[in-house]
Protein backbone atom coordinates (compact mmCIF):
# COMPACT_ATOMS: atom_id res chain seq x y z
CA UNK A 1 0.00 0.00 0.00
CA UNK A 2 2.95 2.58 0.55
CA UNK A 3 4.25 1.79 -2.91
CA UNK A 4 1.36 2.35 -4.19
CA UNK A 5 0.40 6.26 -2.38
CA UNK A 6 4.13 6.92 -3.58
CA UNK A 7 3.36 5.95 -6.93
CA UNK A 8 -0.04 8.13 -6.69
CA UNK A 9 1.89 11.62 -5.33
CA UNK A 10 4.27 11.00 -7.72
CA UNK A 11 2.05 11.24 -10.61
CA UNK A 12 0.06 14.19 -9.51
CA UNK A 13 0.92 17.27 -11.74
CA UNK A 14 0.31 21.13 -11.24
CA UNK A 15 -2.70 22.21 -12.81
CA UNK A 16 -1.82 25.44 -14.12
CA UNK A 17 2.18 24.42 -15.61
CA UNK A 18 2.07 20.98 -16.06
CA UNK A 19 5.11 20.40 -13.73
CA UNK A 20 5.22 16.78 -12.23
CA UNK A 21 6.00 16.27 -8.35
CA UNK A 22 9.32 15.56 -8.98
CA UNK A 23 9.97 18.98 -10.44
CA UNK A 24 8.81 21.34 -7.87
CA UNK A 25 9.52 21.98 -4.46
CA UNK A 26 6.08 21.96 -3.30
CA UNK A 27 2.70 20.91 -5.10
CA UNK A 28 -0.41 22.06 -3.17
CA UNK A 29 -3.45 19.84 -3.39
CA UNK A 30 -7.26 21.05 -3.78
CA UNK A 31 -10.76 20.06 -4.46
CA UNK A 32 -9.29 18.01 -7.49
CA UNK A 33 -6.51 20.06 -8.28
CA UNK A 34 -2.89 21.09 -7.46
CA UNK A 35 -0.81 24.38 -7.79
CA UNK A 36 2.88 24.21 -7.36
CA UNK A 37 4.82 26.83 -5.44
CA UNK A 38 6.69 28.10 -8.18
CA UNK A 39 2.63 29.16 -9.96
CA UNK A 40 1.73 30.75 -6.40
CA UNK A 41 4.99 32.79 -6.31
CA UNK A 42 4.00 33.96 -9.84
CA UNK A 43 0.34 34.57 -9.29
CA UNK A 44 1.68 36.85 -5.85
CA UNK A 45 3.84 38.37 -8.10
CA UNK A 46 1.17 39.39 -10.47
CA UNK A 47 -1.47 40.91 -7.85
CA UNK A 48 1.53 42.67 -6.53
CA UNK A 49 2.69 44.66 -9.75
CA UNK A 50 -0.33 44.66 -11.94
CA UNK A 51 -2.30 47.93 -11.97
CA UNK A 52 -5.34 49.12 -10.19
CA UNK A 53 -8.36 47.89 -11.87
CA UNK A 54 -10.94 50.08 -9.61
CA UNK A 55 -11.25 53.65 -10.06
CA UNK A 56 -9.60 56.12 -7.33
CA UNK A 57 -11.97 56.87 -4.55
CA UNK A 58 -12.20 60.89 -3.93
CA UNK A 59 -10.28 61.86 -0.82
CA UNK A 60 -13.06 61.91 1.93
CA UNK A 61 -13.55 64.97 4.37
CA UNK A 62 -10.80 66.83 3.33
CA UNK A 63 -10.25 69.54 5.90
CA UNK A 64 -10.27 73.42 4.68
CA UNK A 65 -7.41 75.17 5.05
CA UNK A 66 -7.69 76.37 8.41
CA UNK A 67 -8.37 73.05 9.83
CA UNK A 68 -4.96 72.46 7.63
CA UNK A 69 -3.14 74.71 9.64
CA UNK A 70 -4.48 73.95 12.84
CA UNK A 71 -3.23 70.47 12.71
CA UNK A 72 0.17 72.12 11.54
CA UNK A 73 0.00 74.28 14.65
CA UNK A 74 -0.10 71.01 17.07
CA UNK A 75 3.68 69.91 15.25
CA UNK A 76 5.33 73.40 14.25
CA UNK A 77 5.69 76.01 16.02
CA UNK A 78 5.67 79.58 14.64
CA UNK A 79 6.54 79.99 10.92
CA UNK A 80 2.72 81.26 10.39
CA UNK A 81 2.85 82.62 7.22
CA UNK A 82 4.53 79.53 5.71
CA UNK A 83 1.80 76.98 7.61
CA UNK A 84 -0.68 79.52 5.71
CA UNK A 85 0.19 79.25 2.36
CA UNK A 86 1.22 75.50 2.67
CA UNK A 87 -2.47 74.80 3.82
CA UNK A 88 -4.25 76.30 0.88
CA UNK A 89 -1.64 75.01 -1.48
CA UNK A 90 -2.11 71.52 -0.13
CA UNK A 91 -6.18 72.05 -0.03
CA UNK A 92 -6.41 72.79 -3.40
CA UNK A 93 -4.18 69.98 -5.22
CA UNK A 94 -6.43 67.83 -3.56
CA UNK A 95 -9.36 69.79 -4.28
CA UNK A 96 -8.12 69.14 -7.76
CA UNK A 97 -7.61 65.71 -7.38
CA UNK A 98 -11.38 65.03 -6.40
CA UNK A 99 -12.35 67.30 -9.35
CA UNK A 100 -10.96 65.02 -11.71
CA UNK A 101 -12.02 61.88 -10.28
CA UNK A 102 -15.93 63.65 -10.24
CA UNK A 103 -15.39 64.36 -14.09
CA UNK A 104 -14.05 61.11 -14.89
CA UNK A 105 -17.01 58.89 -13.19
CA UNK A 106 -19.56 61.04 -12.88
CA UNK A 107 -19.45 63.52 -15.88
CA UNK A 108 -22.38 66.50 -15.64
CA UNK A 109 -24.43 67.44 -18.54
CA UNK A 110 -23.55 70.94 -20.23
CA UNK A 111 -20.02 71.44 -17.80
CA UNK A 112 -19.05 74.84 -18.99
CA UNK A 113 -16.20 74.07 -16.71
CA UNK A 114 -15.03 70.93 -18.43
CA UNK A 115 -12.27 72.74 -20.28
CA UNK A 116 -10.84 74.69 -17.65
CA UNK A 117 -7.71 72.52 -16.07
CA UNK A 118 -6.08 73.00 -12.47
CA UNK A 119 -2.75 72.52 -12.39
CA UNK A 120 -0.30 71.21 -9.98
CA UNK A 121 0.90 73.47 -7.33
CA UNK A 122 3.93 72.05 -6.28
CA UNK A 123 5.76 73.97 -3.10
CA UNK A 124 9.06 75.35 -2.56
CA UNK A 125 10.30 75.69 1.23
CA UNK A 126 13.08 78.26 1.85
CA UNK A 127 14.66 78.42 5.39
CA UNK A 128 17.62 78.04 7.06
CA UNK A 129 18.50 74.17 8.63
CA UNK A 130 16.20 73.03 11.58
CA UNK A 131 13.46 75.59 10.55
CA UNK A 132 10.69 73.30 10.58
CA UNK A 133 10.86 72.43 6.52
CA UNK A 134 10.82 68.43 6.76
CA UNK A 135 8.33 68.72 10.06
CA UNK A 136 5.86 70.45 8.62
CA UNK A 137 5.68 68.02 5.03
CA UNK A 138 5.87 65.03 7.18
CA UNK A 139 3.07 66.30 9.89
CA UNK A 140 0.99 66.83 6.31
CA UNK A 141 1.14 63.40 5.68
CA UNK A 142 0.11 62.88 8.58
CA UNK A 143 -3.14 64.46 8.53
CA UNK A 144 -4.17 63.87 5.04
CA UNK A 145 -3.01 59.75 5.75
CA UNK A 146 -1.66 59.55 2.34
CA UNK A 147 2.02 57.68 1.45
CA UNK A 148 4.76 59.98 2.12
CA UNK A 149 8.97 59.64 1.72
CA UNK A 150 11.57 62.26 2.26
CA UNK A 151 14.29 62.17 -0.51
CA UNK A 152 17.72 63.77 -0.69
CA UNK A 153 18.74 65.72 -3.57
CA UNK A 154 22.33 65.53 -2.73
CA UNK A 155 22.43 61.65 -3.43
CA UNK A 156 20.75 61.81 -6.95
CA UNK A 157 22.50 61.79 -9.89
CA UNK A 158 21.66 61.64 -13.34
CA UNK A 159 20.79 58.56 -15.08
CA UNK A 160 23.53 55.88 -15.74
CA UNK A 161 25.74 57.55 -13.28
CA UNK A 162 26.86 56.54 -10.00
CA UNK A 163 24.68 57.80 -7.46
CA UNK A 164 20.65 57.48 -7.29
CA UNK A 165 18.65 57.83 -10.16
CA UNK A 166 15.87 60.57 -9.88
CA UNK A 167 12.89 57.67 -10.35
CA UNK A 168 14.01 55.57 -6.77
CA UNK A 169 12.23 58.43 -5.41
CA UNK A 170 8.97 57.12 -6.53
CA UNK A 171 10.34 53.60 -5.55
CA UNK A 172 10.72 54.51 -2.24
CA UNK A 173 7.00 56.38 -2.34
CA UNK A 174 5.63 53.34 -4.01
CA UNK A 175 6.96 51.38 -1.05
CA UNK A 176 5.87 53.57 1.60
CA UNK A 177 2.46 52.52 0.18
CA UNK A 178 2.66 49.18 0.82
CA UNK A 179 3.05 49.08 -2.99
CA UNK A 180 -0.42 50.59 -4.24
CA UNK A 181 -0.64 52.18 -7.36
CA UNK A 182 -3.66 54.23 -6.01
CA UNK A 183 -1.75 55.13 -3.42
CA UNK A 184 0.95 56.60 -4.68
CA UNK A 185 -0.41 58.27 -7.10
CA UNK A 186 -1.57 60.48 -4.53
CA UNK A 187 1.54 60.67 -2.21
CA UNK A 188 3.46 63.64 -0.83
CA UNK A 189 7.28 63.12 -1.54
CA UNK A 190 9.54 65.70 0.27
CA UNK A 191 12.35 66.81 -1.75
CA UNK A 192 15.33 68.00 1.02
CA UNK A 193 18.88 69.96 -0.15
CA UNK A 194 16.91 71.29 -3.58
CA UNK A 195 19.19 74.34 -3.06
CA UNK A 196 22.31 71.67 -3.31
CA UNK A 197 21.63 71.04 -7.03
CA UNK A 198 21.79 74.16 -8.22
CA UNK A 199 23.99 75.02 -11.45
CA UNK A 200 27.69 75.78 -10.09
CA UNK A 201 27.70 78.94 -12.14
CA UNK A 202 24.82 81.21 -14.05
CA UNK A 203 26.04 80.31 -17.48
CA UNK A 204 25.15 76.79 -19.52
CA UNK A 205 27.17 74.26 -18.52
CA UNK A 206 29.68 72.63 -21.40
CA UNK A 207 30.57 69.73 -19.25
CA UNK A 208 28.28 67.55 -17.64
CA UNK A 209 26.83 68.62 -14.29
CA UNK A 210 25.57 65.08 -12.94
CA UNK A 211 24.57 66.00 -9.49
CA UNK A 212 23.61 69.47 -10.08
CA UNK A 213 21.83 71.03 -13.67
CA UNK A 214 21.36 67.39 -14.61
CA UNK A 215 19.14 66.18 -11.39
CA UNK A 216 17.53 69.26 -12.15
CA UNK A 217 16.40 68.28 -16.00
CA UNK A 218 15.51 64.65 -14.68
CA UNK A 219 13.31 66.04 -11.85
CA UNK A 220 11.23 68.04 -14.37
CA UNK A 221 8.73 65.25 -16.06
CA UNK A 222 8.23 64.04 -12.40
CA UNK A 223 7.44 67.29 -10.98
CA UNK A 224 5.15 68.25 -13.94
CA UNK A 225 3.57 64.95 -14.20
CA UNK A 226 4.50 61.86 -16.53
CA UNK A 227 4.25 58.04 -16.62
CA UNK A 228 7.04 56.58 -15.05
CA UNK A 229 8.13 53.17 -15.19
CA UNK A 230 9.60 51.95 -11.52
CA UNK A 231 11.17 49.01 -10.78
CA UNK A 232 9.83 47.90 -6.97
CA UNK A 233 12.85 47.00 -5.99
CA UNK A 234 15.19 49.99 -6.80
CA UNK A 235 16.85 50.31 -10.40
CA UNK A 236 20.03 49.19 -10.60
CA UNK A 237 20.56 45.94 -8.62
CA UNK A 238 17.46 43.88 -10.09
CA UNK A 239 17.56 44.30 -13.67
CA UNK A 240 15.39 41.59 -14.40
CA UNK A 241 12.12 42.33 -12.31
CA UNK A 242 9.33 43.75 -13.81
CA UNK A 243 8.06 47.44 -14.26
CA UNK A 244 5.57 49.46 -12.64
CA UNK A 245 3.64 52.57 -14.30
CA UNK A 246 3.03 55.55 -11.94
CA UNK A 247 1.27 58.58 -12.90
CA UNK A 248 3.34 61.72 -11.35
CA UNK A 249 0.52 64.17 -12.44
CA UNK A 250 -1.40 63.94 -8.48
CA UNK A 251 1.75 63.21 -6.49
CA UNK A 252 2.38 66.63 -4.68
CA UNK A 253 6.22 67.74 -4.42
CA UNK A 254 7.65 69.39 -1.63
CA UNK A 255 11.02 71.18 -2.15
CA UNK A 256 13.02 72.46 0.90
CA UNK A 257 16.51 73.52 0.86
CA UNK A 258 18.57 76.18 3.12
CA UNK A 259 19.82 78.46 -0.19
CA UNK A 260 22.49 79.98 1.74
CA UNK A 261 23.91 82.88 -0.01
CA UNK A 262 20.27 83.76 -1.22
CA UNK A 263 19.87 86.61 0.64
CA UNK A 264 22.74 88.24 -1.18
CA UNK A 265 21.28 87.59 -4.81
CA UNK A 266 17.62 88.91 -3.16
CA UNK A 267 19.92 92.28 -1.37
CA UNK A 268 21.99 93.26 -4.61
CA UNK A 269 18.30 93.41 -6.45
CA UNK A 270 16.28 95.06 -3.76
CA UNK A 271 19.64 97.52 -3.63
CA UNK A 272 19.18 98.97 -7.06
CA UNK A 273 17.41 101.79 -6.86
CA UNK A 274 17.37 103.76 -10.03
CA UNK A 275 19.17 103.07 -13.29
CA UNK A 276 21.18 105.13 -14.71
CA UNK A 277 23.51 108.24 -14.57
CA UNK A 278 21.43 109.40 -11.40
CA UNK A 279 21.74 105.42 -9.77
CA UNK A 280 21.52 105.02 -6.05
CA UNK A 281 22.47 102.11 -3.90
CA UNK A 282 20.29 101.60 -0.89
CA UNK A 283 21.53 99.55 1.63
CA UNK A 284 19.61 95.88 2.16
CA UNK A 285 19.84 94.10 5.67
CA UNK A 286 20.53 90.81 4.06
CA UNK A 287 20.35 89.36 8.02
CA UNK A 288 16.83 90.30 8.18
CA UNK A 289 14.52 87.14 9.62
CA UNK A 290 12.46 87.66 6.57
CA UNK A 291 14.95 88.45 3.80
CA UNK A 292 13.57 85.15 2.36
CA UNK A 293 9.87 86.61 2.15
CA UNK A 294 11.45 89.01 -0.65
CA UNK A 295 12.32 85.97 -3.30
CA UNK A 296 11.06 85.76 -6.75
CA UNK A 297 12.04 83.51 -9.25
CA UNK A 298 14.59 85.51 -10.92
CA UNK A 299 16.78 85.57 -7.43
CA UNK A 300 16.23 81.37 -7.43
CA UNK A 301 17.46 81.27 -11.37
CA UNK A 302 20.48 83.70 -10.83
CA UNK A 303 21.56 81.50 -7.48
CA UNK A 304 21.74 78.38 -9.82
CA UNK A 305 18.26 76.80 -10.42
CA UNK A 306 17.43 76.32 -14.00
CA UNK A 307 14.29 78.46 -15.73
CA UNK A 308 12.28 75.14 -16.15
CA UNK A 309 12.08 73.88 -12.30
CA UNK A 310 11.53 77.07 -10.86
CA UNK A 311 8.35 76.77 -13.25
CA UNK A 312 7.37 73.71 -11.66
CA UNK A 313 7.37 75.09 -7.71
CA UNK A 314 4.87 77.85 -7.81
CA UNK A 315 4.28 77.68 -4.53
CA UNK A 316 7.31 79.55 -2.64
CA UNK A 317 6.77 80.59 0.88
CA UNK A 318 10.44 80.93 3.27
CA UNK A 319 10.37 79.69 7.18
CA UNK A 320 12.28 82.26 9.40
CA UNK A 321 14.98 81.61 11.78
CA UNK A 322 13.92 80.36 15.23
CA UNK A 323 14.23 83.13 17.70
CA UNK A 324 14.83 81.88 21.40
CA UNK A 325 10.99 82.47 22.26
CA UNK A 326 10.40 79.86 19.56
CA UNK A 327 13.19 77.49 20.52
CA UNK A 328 11.52 76.97 23.85
CA UNK A 329 8.14 76.58 23.19
CA UNK A 330 9.60 73.96 20.82
CA UNK A 331 10.97 72.22 23.48
CA UNK A 332 7.11 71.36 25.27
CA UNK A 333 4.29 72.79 23.39
CA UNK A 334 3.90 70.90 20.38
CA UNK A 335 2.23 67.22 20.79
CA UNK A 336 5.62 65.16 20.02
CA UNK A 337 8.15 67.82 21.44
CA UNK A 338 11.59 66.65 22.72
CA UNK A 339 10.78 66.96 26.30
CA UNK A 340 7.37 64.89 25.85
CA UNK A 341 8.85 62.13 24.06
CA UNK A 342 11.97 61.87 27.27
CA UNK A 343 9.15 61.79 30.05
CA UNK A 344 7.10 59.05 27.75
CA UNK A 345 10.42 56.86 27.57
CA UNK A 346 11.07 57.20 31.54
CA UNK A 347 7.24 56.86 31.99
CA UNK A 348 8.16 53.32 30.15
CA UNK A 349 10.33 52.62 33.29
CA UNK A 350 8.16 53.48 35.94
CA UNK A 351 9.78 56.51 36.62
CA UNK A 352 8.69 60.38 36.64
CA UNK A 353 10.64 62.80 34.64
CA UNK A 354 10.92 66.57 35.43
CA UNK A 355 12.83 69.36 33.69
CA UNK A 356 14.07 72.69 35.37
CA UNK A 357 13.23 75.81 33.82
CA UNK A 358 16.91 76.66 33.73
CA UNK A 359 18.16 73.24 32.08
CA UNK A 360 15.17 74.34 29.09
CA UNK A 361 16.89 77.84 29.04
CA UNK A 362 20.58 76.39 28.77
CA UNK A 363 19.63 73.97 26.06
CA UNK A 364 17.94 76.99 24.32
CA UNK A 365 21.19 79.34 24.40
CA UNK A 366 23.31 76.53 23.29
CA UNK A 367 21.16 76.07 20.05
CA UNK A 368 21.43 79.49 19.58
CA UNK A 369 25.12 79.31 19.51
CA UNK A 370 25.10 76.23 17.27
CA UNK A 371 23.12 78.15 14.58
CA UNK A 372 21.19 74.73 13.35
CA UNK A 373 18.04 75.91 14.76
CA UNK A 374 15.49 73.03 16.57
CA UNK A 375 17.56 70.35 15.24
CA UNK A 376 20.51 71.44 17.65
CA UNK A 377 17.67 70.53 20.26
CA UNK A 378 17.63 67.00 20.11
CA UNK A 379 21.50 66.54 19.58
CA UNK A 380 21.79 68.45 23.36
CA UNK A 381 19.57 66.52 25.33
CA UNK A 382 21.02 63.12 23.67
CA UNK A 383 24.32 63.70 24.77
CA UNK A 384 23.00 65.59 28.21
CA UNK A 385 20.95 62.23 28.98
CA UNK A 386 22.75 59.46 27.80
CA UNK A 387 24.52 58.33 31.13
CA UNK A 388 20.79 58.48 32.96
CA UNK A 389 19.45 56.91 30.21
CA UNK A 390 21.82 54.31 30.53
CA UNK A 391 21.82 53.82 34.01
CA UNK A 392 17.58 53.76 34.96
CA UNK A 393 16.46 50.98 33.79
CA UNK A 394 18.79 48.81 35.88
CA UNK A 395 18.21 50.95 39.15
CA UNK A 396 14.96 49.68 40.90
CA UNK A 397 14.73 52.44 43.31
CA UNK A 398 14.26 55.21 41.55
CA UNK A 399 10.76 57.14 41.60
CA UNK A 400 11.48 60.41 40.20
CA UNK A 401 14.53 62.11 37.73
CA UNK A 402 15.39 66.07 37.67
CA UNK A 403 16.94 67.44 34.83
CA UNK A 404 19.13 70.59 36.30
CA UNK A 405 20.84 73.60 34.48
CA UNK A 406 24.46 71.74 34.70
CA UNK A 407 23.05 68.28 33.57
CA UNK A 408 22.75 70.21 30.01
CA UNK A 409 25.60 72.80 30.73
CA UNK A 410 28.17 70.68 32.41
CA UNK A 411 26.47 67.40 31.66
CA UNK A 412 26.26 66.87 35.60
CA UNK A 413 24.48 64.12 37.45
CA UNK A 414 20.52 64.99 37.25
CA UNK A 415 18.35 64.64 40.74
CA UNK A 416 17.62 61.26 41.55
CA UNK A 417 14.55 61.10 44.28
CA UNK A 418 14.62 57.30 45.36
CA UNK A 419 11.28 55.74 45.85
CA UNK A 420 12.14 55.51 49.93
CA UNK A 421 12.84 59.07 50.09
CA UNK A 422 9.62 60.04 48.24
CA UNK A 423 7.82 57.67 50.77
CA UNK A 424 9.10 59.65 53.67
CA UNK A 425 8.25 62.96 52.50
CA UNK A 426 4.59 61.56 51.95
CA UNK A 427 4.57 60.38 55.61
Amino acid sequence: MTDDKNFQNLSHRCSFCGKPTGQVKRLFSGHESYICNECVELCNDLLQHSSDSEPQDQIRDLPSPKEIKEFLDDYVIGQEEAKKTVAVAVYNHYKRINEQIRKRFLPAAGDSDSAIELEKSNILLIGSTGTGKTLLARSLAKLLKVPFTIADATVLTEAGYVGEDVENILVRLYQASDFSQQKTERGIIYIDEIDKISRKDANASITRDVSGEGVQQGLLKILEGTVANVPPKGGRKHPEQSFVHINTTNILFICGGAFDGLEKVVGRRLGKNIVGFDAETKHVDTDSADIFEKVIPADLIEYGLIPELVGRLPVTTSLKPLDEKALRSILTEPKNSITKQYVKLFEMEGVKLKFEPGALNAAVKIAIERKTGARALRSIFEKAMLDIMYQVPSMDDVAEVIITEKTITEHEEPKIVTISEKSKKAS
